[in-house]
Formats: structure tokens, C-alpha cells, sequence
């Protein structure tokens, strides 16, 4: 286990949003933006933002990480820049009044199927339907998650004719 592999998740977490240098085995050297680091495998991930392309991501497996230098500190616009690369592409943006209105027109429509559903979470924002799926924000069927992959598939399946039917 190399040095890299041995530091702890917050040591990792302050080289993201950072330009840094990564020496691996064999001398090989990759430089860019940290976007995370894998806590298991201590793979760094890197994305780079080459002239007139669109970013690219590249990993370096963590126990091939000889060195890794801080080159440059992100500002807002990088940082920004790096949370786009993982957010969904054609993802709608919904403010908290539209998200509060999906959220109780879909439980109300839990409760008229006689569908078990209840709240969890701080404000009450996840859905838990009988105790075993919970739907998060923005409340679609790509929000359902359940350890129950029949459940999972039927509520999705009813969640997305629910969405049809809505439009």
C-alpha cells in the first residue's frame, strides 16, 4: 500500500476542485481537475477542459498514485464547471415550490391507489412507500430506490404512467 492509498477520505477531500499533477508508476504523469477521489480504490478522478472540447474524465487508479502535487486552487466558475460534468445532462432545474407540489401531488396519488406512503428525512422531502422504496426529489421513477428490485420495478412502472398521464 503506497502513501497515496494510506491517507484518509478528508485528506482527499481537499485536493477536489483543484488542478493537480499525478506522478504513477512507470513515470507516467496526468494533470487535471480532482473531481473525487474513490474512497475504496483511492482512484483519483480527473477532469480536463482541452481547447475548443468538451471535458473529458480519466482515472488514476489509486495504487498506481506515486505523488500528487497541487498545481492551482479552483475558483467558483471551475468548481461549477467540475459539478456540471456529474449532474444529469437534460436534467430541469425545479425550484422548491415546484418540487414541494410534485411531492404532495404524487403522495396524494400514493394515498387515492391505496399505496402505503409516509415521509422521511429531515423536512419530510424523501417519500417512503410500506417502508421498503423511497422516491427523492424531483420525484421520478430514476429517484426510486428500493433493495426490493420487484417493488422497485412495479412502483417505477406505476410512477412513470403516473408522469404520462400528468403532461
Amino acid at each position: 500500500m503506497n502513501d497515496w492509498q494510506r491517507k484518509s477520505p478528508l485528506d482527499w477531500e481537499t485536493y477536489v476542485n483543484k488542478l493537480v499533477k499525478v506522478v504513477a508508476v512507470e513515470k507516467h504523469e496526468y494533470e487535471g481537475w480532482v473531481l473525487t477521489v474513490d474512497p475504496v480504490s483511492a482512484t483519483i478522478v480527473l477532469a480536463t477542459f482541452p481547447e475548443n472540447e468538451k471535458g473529458s474524465v480519466s482515472f488514476v487508479m489509486g495504487h498506481a498514485v506515486q505523488e500528487v502535487e497541487i498545481l492551482q486552487e479552483g475558483d467558483d466558475d471551475m468548481k461549477q464547471r467540475l459539478a456540471r460534468i456529474l449532474a444529469p445532462g437534460d436534467s430541469p432545474a425545479y425550484s422548491a415550490e415546484e418540487l414541494e407540489k410534485r411531492r404532495s401531488a404524487l403522495k396524494t396519488w400514493l394515498e387515492t391507489n391505496h399505496i402505503p406512503v409516509g415521509e422521511q428525512g429531515e423536512q419530510g422531502r424523501t417519500l417512503s412507500v410500506a417502508g421498503v422504496l423511497t422516491i427523492e426529489p424531483p420525484y421520478g421513477p430514476e429517484q426510486c430506490s428500493s433493495a426490493n428490485e420487484i417493488i422497485l420495478a412495479r412502483v417505477q412502472g406505476l410512477l412513470q404512467g403516473y408522469l404520462e398521464q400528468q403532461q
